[in-house]
């Protein structure tokens, strides 16, 4: 499985502090029409701290009924003790999906032999797909490109989430980057530097806005177009710093509720919603839109 183009981490909806999957089944069958390359429900920018045990297999369920094979879906599944992602693996493996996101391990911090020991031992439990996710901003541990190319020698982990905040250590990822392991970028600000230095595409949260202009830099990228995908980049790089200028994903919620793609603003504690004056930045965004 070759992962490439814009894949959305798709946010979760609330409605009276429960799954709205009315605006979850309406928000699948949008981007899958704006052109997205695959869904990844249950990331940070799907609160998937804040889901309960009871909701998270009925979100997997509903959002492989909802795809219905349309796109593909890989599930954000982490944490910081190895025994217990192995067990939520096995309750994922009876479902239609194909593979994992899976954040390095927070909070304890091991050093890069636990990091890979951890990541060996879920693919050593799963036949499914993973996309390691190093994000040390959050997890306050880097996973280092040599860790990294050592664990894509692992048959079924076949990427990265690249979050890591060091551009100098992406662009040596991505000049020595492995046969068949793809690099997304999961910094949306870096989509274009990233694609056109060889990346294969972005997990992208600002991609909720302007989805099909996501898409377009990507495929004219790809077909050597780089002057008009640069373009086109140009007017979503301004967009990009608004959407995390409050917790994520709070400002995507206000965008989305004033297109009237979810019927609520509601995230859950400890997120709030965003304030007047962000409202009124994204307002004008939204209007000149």
């Amino acid at each position: 499985m070759k992962i490439e183009g814009v894949w959305l981490p798709v946010i979760t909806p609330f409605y009276e502090n429960k799954i709205d999957f009315v605006s979850y089944k309406g928000l699948i069958d949008h981007y899958i029409k704006q052109g997205i390359s695959g869904i990844i429900p249950l990331g940070t920018t799907g609160e998937s701290p804040v889901i309960e045990e009871d909701e998270f297999l009925e979100l997997v369920e509903k959002t492989v009924e909802y795809v219905n094979n349309r796109v593909p879906v890989m599930i954000g599944v982490g944490g910081n003790y190895t025994r217990n992602v192995v067990r939520k693996l096995k309750l994922l493996e009876k479902y239609r999906i194909d593979g994992i996101l899976s954040v390095s391990p927070y909070y304890n911090r091991p050093d890069q032999r636990g990091i890979y020991e951890h990541f060996r031992t879920i693919a050593e439990n799963t036949d499914l797909n993973i996309i390691i996710y190093n994000i040390p901003y959050r997890t306050g541990r880097n996973i280092e490109n040599e860790t990294i190319y050592r664990l894509a020698e692992i048959k079924n982990i076949i990427g990265i989430k690249d979050s890591s905040g060091d551009i100098k250590q992406s662009m040596e990822l991505l000049i020595n980057k492995p046969e068949g392991f793809s690099v997304l970028t999961g910094e949306d600000i870096l989509f274009y530097i990233t694609l056109v230095n060889g990346g294969d595409g972005g997990i992208l949260a600002s991609s909720h806005l302007f989805t099909s202009d996501f898409v377009d830099v990507y495929k004219l990228v790809i077909d050597g177009e780089y002057k008009k995908a640069f373009e086109k980049w140009k007017s979503l790089y301004k967009v990009i710093p608004l959407l995390f200028k409050e917790p994520n994903p709070a400002p995507l919620k206000y965008c989305l509720k004033k297109l009237n793609l979810i019927r609520s603003l509601e995230t859950r504690l400890p997120i709030l919603r965003i304030s007047n004056g962000l409202a009124s930045e994204l307002n004008g965004v939204l209007e000149s839109s």
